[in-house]
């Protein structure tokens, strides 16, 4: 130990002096329980350097054993340190014990806490908290001031209390005649005896009544259900209770939560003469008195664990316990500190129940089980072993009192939590690299607060911003001053919503406290309170912020640190802040989440005036786990204020670099996370400047054989000119062998350039200075390694297809997603272009795709077609160029050749080597690429709309019209041809169905067309006779009764649309749709006269249809055997294929005939169906395999974007084959067979 920290013996000469003069007086006029053991702790103190006297609340402990400890001549070598865990009963403690010595505070008897001190050389007896005694021990290392010190309220386990009893151990040697006493409630005073070498214990408490403990348990459920039933069981055992007789209840409850809930729901139940009343923390002090008043009748307190040993609630009679207890837990893991509601350990549990016999025999009703109470534990864990243990760290380091894993603690410390201790240190960079104080850390530790709040203190000096600082840190080692009762909680937010901010709750605060400042420099002592009642804040909480701000002010201008005379920007202030708090920031996620350091999932307290804004990044004050992690206390950051503030703490990482053409250097990406979180992503750094070998190879690979930088040298040009030319012969003739390969490339240019040049400005400098530019040219002959010959019919530079003339790529790579043939699509012509014809490829390819087709068959099916190559070349010497699908063309040429009928989908589960496929890039109008891909319909799909607008974009301008009413715009072309970027493109016209009414619109596709422009020509139809297609939508009877029977297809709405569509379809458009005036008119007049007509005779044909399909549904309505499921679902799948939204107008008009006879052999079916199941499964075993090869190829031609006639004709065949094997009777439209089907099927595409 140094002798700095010890006073000089004549310093404590003149104290003793002093303590000497000051005369006392302390009377014991009280009949306490301690005062009874008076005589026995007086002979223990005399024979032991520790005694532990343990005794309730009640018995005199606090206010005694220092008038004690005077009567025994203690106080005059040294005074009497009386340490208590809180200020205010420090305070409270100091003005009673001088009252009881005849004294006045300050002189004989005084106290000292944070910011406050209220003792004179004359002091004996000090009352201080036990943080204050610990901050002494940095000037008195041997704690000479004191010949006694009393550590009060032992059993609370705080961390300063068994941090001052591991000092106090080893002091003791040193100091044989200090004398400690430790009190304690009746909870575990044999550990502390035991940490003292077996020091005697003194039981003091008071005289106690018998308690009776009921067991009472609850049902156990789900979390919601689980509070539901607490309140329940808080009303059923207060009911309980309520018939044992009067006297007062004392409920605990885990928080806040509950209290309010229980409170309500006691209030409801109980008539008015019964009070209840909430006690917890956060109450404002009247609100907390209200507990100790006088009062009539029934009263029911419903407290945290703030009642089990700190409070003593009088008339208490009856106790419900809960079990439950919210307990302060740091995570090592997450770092946050929790709030965890927690079964309560044993000794708790008695101490809840003791309450309750304090002034007569009570009740104690537990709301657990018997066995769920005999197996916890019997003691909480004290909260060295569940708390952050940075700041003990910090003051051990500065008083050099050895590593935290010697210190003598009553329980040593996990040691996760010291290395998690050290890491918080470590960022606030406290300590150097030897995990010494670091200069930083010296500073921090002489200021006697929370090592986060020190730090932004002095990082508040060094931003201009120390002003602002100070207030901060006062603020927040405080409670919060804003109170918010529970009957009046809109009226408290409403008068603090002037201190709401939206990026800022420390801006708030600074807010609060201008105007508070403001206000207690004009109005009296008075009025100041009066206007913190109004405003909802805590006077005492205000005066304490106040008094903490001018202690710390104090003490670092004492540090010669200097307070900024103008205000602070935000920046400065939040940057500030951030260096105290990095590990609290947070990234917002989706929604309100936030994710925080070391991945940790929180949100913004609702309380926060930034939780509606949300902001992206954020910084917290404190991270608090309930029912999730809360962050308290937040303002709105940037990240570019952290990367300088978090150099120490930063995980760098630079990797991918890459050869940026334009500035002709190798760059590369940074990366910079602060605890997991992306503070940097992804910023460009010039990588020769880190890693130059690493650079060179990059510049070689990708710049002198890749991209040539904007103003590449003549070498260069002529190089890469070559290359270009030789690898365009390789790609069409997809071989390696033509050009040498990249690492003998590679290797001229190591050869050849000096070992500065690594990248293009350090290439230039040497050319500049002299370098040989001849030595790096290549010649043909040093690039071709082989010779070889390539034509253009076989690998075209275009393809022509639809008439559009599109250019082609050609790339050979295997494992590239580009790999082969690659054709260049403009948008604008995309919608037009049918998927088939580049199934054909080039000519080039075509032969071994051919081949690849054929060998990827089953082998029984293969062996039909050997020698593959053979059958091959004989495949391709008879198919016509490009018509349809190659995959139908070559299954049909085989079929011709040999008989044997390949299904359709053989090979559509084949996955052919990429070069096989035609590769598509999708081409904007300026020839960037938007997408790319091997699956056109595919790429249609998800370009669909831009491909419609690029193309409308560029269509003729003067040919498109809106507002059209009457056919006066000529004649309609089947196609345009136009100009987009040197390729033509088609158009065509249709007139078109738009919200604003009908428009001449020029479409990228001919099938997209002809939909359109039927429906436009039948729309203008509709206008010109409008009000008979009124009469049809309104007027034909019986479409009440139908739409009823087509509720279950679509609304009524639908059904009458569809119908008047279909009639002038039948009426105007059987045959065809006009597309100059002359057919228009004669289309007019063709049908002027039988639209009624033609509507009624429909709407007797859709009536049957709609019955019959009805009458269906009803048959398959009921239970169904399981042997029936599959004939059932085969039942409701035809019908769902007849009868859907629409059907009216997609069924042809000679279909629409047939659909009731289909309709009635469902019918028949379903009504047979339980008298001959065998007979249905067997007729189901025939159809069913077509049914799912029909719908297979049908999801297999959507895909493809194939519309297929031969497919449709197979479709009605199986209807009518359905008929054939179901109700035969019925009749056929045709004959149909397995045979008839098998030869309709060769057909599909």
């Amino acid at each position: 130990m140094t002798d700095r920290r010890r006073k000089p013996a004549e310093q404590r000469e003149q104290a003793k002096a002093a303590r000497q003069a000051t005369s006392l007086n302390p009377g014991f006029g009280q009949d306490l329980p301690v005062l009874e053991h008076a005589e026995e702790i007086a002979e223990a103190v005399r024979q032991h350097p520790v005694v532990v006297i343990c005794g309730e609340t009640g018995s005199g402990k606090s206010t005694q054993l220092p008038k004690l400890m005077l009567e025994l001549g203690r106080g005059v070598d040294g005074a009497i340190a009386h340490t208590q865990p809180r200020r205010i009963a420090a305070r409270s403690l100091a003005t009673r014990v001088a009252e009881e010595c005849d004294t006045r505070v300050g002189e004989g008897v005084g106290y000292r806490v944070r910011f406050s001190d209220r003792t004179s050389p004359g002091t004996r007896v000090k009352l201080l908290t036990d943080g204050m005694l610990l901050a002494e021990t940095q000037s008195d290392a041997d704690l000479a001031d004191y010949d006694t010190i009393i550590i009060d309220e032992a059993h609370e386990r705080s961390l300063n209390i068994d941090f001052l009893l591991g000092y106090l151990k080893r002091l003791l040697p040193r100091r044989p005649e200090l004398r400690v006493i430790i009190t304690s409630a009746t909870i575990d005073p044999q550990r502390f005896a035991h940490h003292f070498d077996d020091a005697p214990v003194i039981e003091v408490s008071g005289r106690t009544y018998p308690v009776e403990t009921r067991y009472r348990p609850l049902a156990a459920q789900s979390e919601d259900e689980r509070e539901r039933s607490l309140r329940q069981g808080v009303l059923d055992a207060v009911d309980e209770l309520a018939r044992e007789g009067r006297g007062d209840v004392l409920v605990f409850l885990p928080g806040e939560r509950e209290i309010r809930q229980c409170a309500e729901a006691l209030r409801k139940h109980h008539s008015a003469w019964t009070e209840v009343l909430p006690l917890f923390g956060r109450l404002s002090a009247a609100e907390q008195q209200r507990v100790f008043a006088p009062h009539a009748g029934r009263r029911i307190v419903l407290a945290t664990n703030v009642a089990e040993t700190s409070l003593t609630v009088p008339g208490i009679r009856y106790v419900v316990d809960s079990g439950l207890a919210r307990i302060s837990r740091y995570s090592y893991r997450t770092k946050v500190q929790r709030l965890p509601v927690e079964p309560i350990a044993q000794s708790s549990a008695d101490q809840r129940a003791g309450r309750c016999g304090r002034e007569g025999p009570g009740v104690c009703i537990r709301l657990y089980e018997q066995d769920d109470y005999e197996a916890r534990p019997r003691f909480t864990d004290p909260e060295i072993l569940r708390t952050n243990l940075a700041s003990v760290i910090l003051q051990m380091k500065h008083l050099r009192l050895g590593a935290i894993e010697q210190f003598p603690f009553v329980e040593p410390p996990d040691p996760r939590y010291v290395r998690d201790g050290l890491k918080l240190l470590d960022e606030l960079g406290a300590l150097d690299r030897r995990q010494n104080l670091s200069r930083l850390g010296r500073q921090l530790a002489r200021l006697p607060i929370d090592p986060r709040l020190a730090r932004i203190l002095l990082a508040g000096n060094r931003e201009g911003a120390l002003t602002e600082m100070l207030v901060l840190a006062a603020a927040l080692s405080i409670q919060d001053p804003r109170e918010r009762p529970m009957d009046s909680r809109e009226a408290a937010d409403a008068a603090q919503s002037t201190w709401q901010d939206r990026q800022s709750d420390f801006a708030g605060l600074l807010r609060l406290w201008r105007d508070y400042r403001e206000q207690a420099q004009h109005l009296s002592r008075r009025k100041l309170q009066a206007w913190c009642h109004t405003h909802f804040l805590s006077h005492v909480r205000m005066r304490e912020w106040a008094d903490v701000h001018g202690q710390l002010h104090g003490l670092v201008r004492g540090m010669g640190l200097a307070e900024n005379a103008e205000p602070a920007k935000a920046v400065a202030i939040h940057r500030a802040l951030l260096t105290g708090f990095l590990s609290n920031i947070a990234r917002r996620e989706d929604g309100s989440e936030y994710r925080g350091a070391r991945d940790l999932k929180l949100a913004i307290h609702p309380g926060s005036g930034v939780v509606k804004k949300r902001p992206r990044w954020i910084v917290a004050a404190e991270l608090v786990e309930t029912r999730r992690v809360f962050a308290r206390t937040v303002a709105e950051v940037r990240p570019e204020w952290i990367e300088p503030l978090a150099r120490h703490l930063l995980k760098r990482r630079v990797h991918s670099p890459w050869w940026q053409a334009d500035k002709g250097k190798v760059m590369g990406r940074e990366e910079l996370t602060l605890y997991g979180l992306p503070i940097v992503s992804g910023r460009k750094i010039d990588y020769a400047q880190v890693a130059p070998a690493e650079a060179r190879e990059v510049f070689i690979r990708d710049g002198l054989l890749g991209e040539p930088p904007p103003q590449p040298p003549e070498f260069l040009s002529a190089n890469q000119a070559l290359v270009a030319e030789l690898e365009a012969l390789e790609a069409k003739t997809r071989r390696r062998d033509v050009v040498a390969d990249l690492d003998a490339l590679h290797a001229f240019y190591d050869e050849a350039l000096p070992a500065e040049v690594v990248d293009g400005p350090s290439l230039q400098r040497w050319l500049d200075a002299g370098g040989d530019d001849r030595s790096l040219r290549l010649s043909r002959e040093q690039l071709m390694a082989r010779g070889v010959e390539s034509t253009g019919v076989a690998y075209p530079d275009h393809l022509a297809i639809s008439g559009v003339q599109l250019p082609l790529r050609y790339h050979f790579e295997p494992t590239a997603s580009d790999d082969g043939v690659s054709v260049c699509i403009p948008i604008a012509a995309l919608n037009a272009l049918d998927p088939e014809p580049f199934e054909w490829l080039v000519p080039g390819l075509l032969e071994e795709k051919v081949i690849t087709l054929i060998r990827a068959l089953p082998k029984s099916l293969r062996r039909h077609f050997v020698p593959v190559p053979d059958f091959a070349q004989a495949v391709l010497e008879a198919l016509p160029d490009r018509e349809g699908s190659l995959e139908s063309a070559v299954r049909g040429e085989l079929r011709r050749m040999t008989g044997i009928d390949l299904p359709g989908d053989i090979w559509e589960a084949v996955s052919l080597p990429a070069h096989l496929s035609m590769h598509f890039i999708v081409l904007d109008e300026e020839g960037q690429t938007i997408a790319s891909g091997r699956d056109l319909p595919a790429l249609q799909r998800d370009l669909a709309g831009r491909a419609t607008a690029q193309f409308a974009a560029r269509t003729e301008p003067g040919f498109e019209r809106t507002g059209i009413t009457d056919w006066d715009f000529g004649d309609l072309p089947d196609q345009v041809a136009f100009d987009q970027g040197g390729i033509t493109l088609q158009g065509y016209p249709a007139l078109q169905v738009e919200s604003e009414g009908l428009a001449l619109r020029l479409l990228d596709s001919p099938e997209r067309a002809e939909t359109i422009h039927r429906a436009g020509v039948r729309q203008l139809l509709m206008k010109r006779f409008a009000q008979q297609a009124r009469q049809l939508r309104r007027g034909l009877e019986g479409l009440d009764r139908m739409a009823l029977l087509y509720r279950d297809v679509d609304g009524p709405d639908g059904l009458r649309r569809d119908l008047t569509a279909a009639v002038f379809d039948q009426v105007f458009l059987q045959q065809g749709v006009p597309r100059d005036r002359a057919s228009w008119l004669t289309c007019c007049e063709a049908g002027r006269e039988g639209l009624i007509e033609a509507g009624e005779q429909l709407r007797d044909r859709v009536s049957d249809i709609l019955s019959r399909q009805e009458q269906v549904r009803r048959a398959l309505k009921g239970n169904v055997s399981l042997g029936l499921i599959d004939s059932y679902q085969d039942i409701r799948h035809q019908l769902d294929g007849l009868i859907y939204p629409g059907f009216l107008l997609e069924t042809p008009p000679e279909r629409l005939a047939d659909l009731p006879r289909y309709l009635e052999g469902l019918r028949r079916r379903v009504e047979r169906l339980e008298r001959d199941p065998s007979r249905d499964q067997a007729g189901l075993a025939v159809i069913q395999p077509h049914q799912q090869r029909l719908d297979e190829t049908r999801e297999r031609h959507a895909r493809r974007a194939i519309r297929d006639p031969a497919l449709e004709q197979v479709r009605w065949l199986i209807e009518e084959y359905r008929i054939s094997l179901f109700a035969q009777e019925l009749g056929t439209r045709e004959r149909v067979s397995e045979k008839r089907l098998a030869r309709a099927w060769e057909d599909v595409r």
